[in-house]
């Protein structure tokens, strides 16, 4: 799991492009079996995540990940088809949480001042606790943690914490400062 910031030349970052190569290739070969080929399925999964999938967790390829050994899952989770996660920075995925179809979990980006964006990634964990529902096309941003039996509305850009028993919808862009 990489710490808040990784110097993109340093020795991290290498072990990190490495492992994202490794990564990428597994899940090229998960996202072109046959659906009903759970063998098959679950040794790439074992492989892409670092430990077998757990039983009661259900993934519907294809699915994306640039690590995998840095999502852990509760009970019951249910992610459906084309979803991303970039877990580097590590991603929760708490009790009986459903993830729509095309979600996208982004733990790492880039410094906004553009002289350290060319030197550094910076990350930040995101956490679903329990009960959590995320519609289509969501996409969740660094260090953003969701509460239990909240609600994210399909197509919404998640860049803010969410309490608890929380319904968020819409997107989130908007001029924020200058420079």
């Amino acid at each position: 799991m990489i710490p808040h910031t990784i110097e993109i030349h340093g020795p991290e970052f290498r072990a990190m492009h490495e492992r994202v190569m490794e990564v990428t290739a597994l899940t090229s070969r998960l996202n072109t079996l046959p659906f009903d080929d759970e063998a098959g399925k679950a040794a790439l999964f074992a492989q892409i995540l670092g430990r077998p999938l757990p039983g009661d967790v259900t993934i519907y390829p294809p699915f994306f990940t640039d690590d995998g050994r840095n999502i852990t899952f509760g009970g019951r989770v249910f992610l459906n088809q084309n979803c991303t996660l970039l877990d580097n920075a590590g991603i929760t995925l708490g009790h009986r949480t459903m993830i729509g179809p095309g979600v996208t979990f982004i733990t790492s980006g880039h410094p906004v001042d553009p002289a350290d964006r060319k030197l550094y990634l910076t990350g930040a964990p995101i956490v679903l606790e329990e009960n959590v529902w995320v519609g289509a096309g969501t996409t969740i941003l660094p260090g953003v943690t969701i509460g239990q039996d909240s609600v994210i509305a399909a197509g919404a850009v998640v860049a803010d914490d969410v309490p608890p028993r929380t319904l968020v919808a819409g997107p989130k862009a908007g001029a924020v400062r200058t420079w």
